[in-house]
Order: structure tokens, then C-alpha cells, then sequence
């Protein structure tokens, strides 16, 4: 009996002690956490990566995040001496009733079209014919050469294209006349400015988006090809059969990320690019946000301008989302 009673007794604290012990450990374990142990062990076995992705993500708060809240002034009357003044839509009805304005969205229509029909299948075709060159040396020296412009300022793009296509000295105008034709003055031309746009952007930006097909292209099956070769298809039937269909979903990724930026004609070309002569083919809506905004000081309605061409995109992301999902299965989401 008096061993059974001094192991109760011995027992009895440490079962007594267990709630108040299993509380100190909960409450420890709050304070600390293993949340927060994992999070500052992450914190210090990845800030290398933290800090190289700090740039950009600074970036995009700065210039894309904050104008959010900004976009406010698109239904103020902005004063120098704040507040501003609620003013509803009325500069909406000031953009709207504009026929410069309407001038202006029509270039953008048209340019933007034209983009998205001459530019976008062009990295397409050049990661398709890549694909088909065998040697090694040759590929790489062709991808490095197509690439580079990517790499160019439209600054210097704009003087090169000026340049090449002078009236006096230009090598485009050299052709011209040795095949016996006139010269023409394609940078103060309104028929040839628009196609102006076009193969500069062709020439700076399709070796660079072809980087995301051939990408697609590597990522798919090589028994798929093994298969069709065994079946006796040629390279051609490869092409349309394996690789396309392949590539389909990075197609139409790609096709609604453009749409979404249908009303962006790249406001950096075609202001390196414009001249008082062609200024009304090629004026844009970022050109216009850009002259009203900054040069005059009609704080509002650019920012209306801008908010317009924003709800606009967003449409017509929503609308080439759904459109893709029904007719391929693939989208952005």
C-alpha cells in the first residue's frame, strides 16, 4: 500500500501539471508559430531570389497598381489647391462628343488590326522554320541575328527605318530606282506610314516571340513525331499534325494577351516614328492621352481617355477568353 500510495503521489503532479503544460506549449507554440519559423526560414534560404524580383515588383506597383486609385481623376475637375471637384461623366461627354477624339480611336482600330493580322503569325512561322534546321551552328547564328533588335531602343529602330527609307539615299529608294521607279518618301507618305509601323514591329519583336513558340515546340513529345514518322508522314504533315496542335494552347495564351492590348499601338514607335505630315494617320490614343495630358495639362480628360481604352481591354480579354474556350478549349484561365 505505501508503494502504491508514493507512486500516486509521484504520478498525481505530473497528471495534474498535463492541462497547464499543454496550454504553456499551445501558447508557445502561438507565439513562435511553425508558420512563422517556416516563413523566416524561407525568408533566408530564397532573398536572393526575393531581392532580384524586388525591382520589378516595385516596377509595377509604382506605375500599375498606384494609377488605379489615381483613375479617380478621370471624375474630378482637378484643382491646384485640392480638393479636387466631383464632376461625375462629364468629361466622358467631353471625350466622347470629340471628333478628334474618334479620329484618334479609328487610327488605333486600324493599327492595332493590323498588327495583330501581320505581326502575331510571324513568330509563329519563324519558330516553325526553325524548328526544321537541323544544324546546330546554323540555327544559333540565325536566332542570335533575328533577335537582336528585340535588344534596340525604338529610338534607334526610328533612325534606322528613316534612314532606309529616305527619298535621296535611302536603300529602299535605291531598289526602287534601279528597277526603274520613282522615288517615294515613305515616312511622309499616308499610304505607306501604317505599313511603316508594321514591319518595323515585325522586324524588332518577332525573333524575340518566337522564343515562347520554340519553347512550346521543345515541350512537345518527340515519340509523337517517332509515331508519325513511322506512320509515313513528311515534314510538312509533322508540322500540321504534331507541331501546330502542340503548340495550340501557347497560340491562344498569347492571341488573348494581345487582344488585351488591342488599343495599345505602342506609344514609343509611333512617337519616334510620327511626323507633322502622317501625325493624323498614325495619332493614337496613347499619343492622345500623352498630348492632352502632358503638353496641355488636361489632368481629367487624359485620365478619361486612359480609363476608356482600360475598360475597353478588359473587354476584349473577357471576350477572346470565352471566344478561345469555345472554339479550342484552351484559355487564360
Amino acid at each position: 500500500m505505501t508503494e502504491r500510495g508514493t507512486l500516486a503521489a509521484r504520478t498525481a503532479p505530473a497528471v495534474g501539471n498535463l492541462p497547464g503544460s499543454l496550454s504553456a506549449s499551445r501558447s508557445a507554440a502561438r507565439r513562435t508559430g511553425p508558420g512563422r519559423s517556416a516563413r523566416a526560414r524561407a525568408l533566408r534560404d530564397w532573398w536572393p531570389y526575393y531581392a532580384m524580383m524586388a525591382p520589378g515588383l516595385i516596377f509595377f506597383a509604382v506605375f500599375h497598381y498606384l494609377p488605379i486609385w489615381e483613375a479617380r481623376l478621370a471624375f474630378q475637375d482637378v484643382r491646384i489647391i485640392p480638393p479636387n471637384i466631383w464632376v461625375g461623366l462629364k468629361h466622358f461627354e467631353v471625350l466622347l462628343g470629340s471628333a478628334v477624339f474618334w479620329q484618334v480611336f479609328a487610327n488605333t482600330l486600324i493599327i492595332s488590326a493590323m498588327k495583330i493580322a501581320f505581326v502575331f503569325p510571324v513568330p509563329i512561322l519563324v519558330a516553325l522554320l526553325l524548328n526544321e534546321v537541323r544544324s546546330g551552328p546554323l540555327r544559333k547564328s540565325i536566332q542570335s541575328a533575328i533577335y537582336l533588335p528585340h535588344f534596340l531602343s525604338w529610338v534607334v529602330i526610328a533612325g534606322i527605318f528613316i534612314a532606309a527609307l529616305s527619298p535621296s539615299d535611302g536603300v529602299a529608294n535605291e531598289v526602287r530606282g534601279f528597277m526603274g521607279l520613282e522615288p517615294r518618301s515613305y515616312m511622309t507618305d499616308h499610304g505607306s506610314i501604317r505599313w511603316v509601323l508594321v514591319f518595323s514591329e515585325i522586324w524588332r519583336s518577332a525573333g524575340w516571340d518566337r522564343l515562347l513558340y520554340l519553347a512550346a515546340i521543345l515541350a512537345i513529345d518527340p515519340q509523337l513525331y517517332d509515331a508519325a514518322e513511322m506512320d509515313g508522314a513528311t515534314r510538312w504533315q509533322k508540322m500540321r499534325f504534331v507541331t501546330l496542335p502542340g503548340i495550340a494552347p501557347t497560340i491562344a495564351t498569347l492571341f488573348i494577351l494581345n487582344a488585351g492590348m488591342f488599343l495599345s499601338a505602342d506609344l514609343n514607335q509611333v512617337i519616334n516614328l510620327s511626323n507633322d505630315a502622317v501625325r493624323s494617320q498614325i495619332d493614337i490614343i496613347d499619343t492622345y492621352v500623352y498630348r492632352i495630358g502632358l503638353q496641355t495639362g488636361e489632368f481629367s480628360l487624359a485620365t478619361s481617355a486612359g480609363l476608356f481604352k482600360g475598360i475597353l481591354g478588359m473587354i476584349l480579354i473577357v471576350a477572346a477568353h470565352t471566344l478561345s474556350k469555345r472554339l479550342t478549349g484552351k484559355g487564360v484561365w
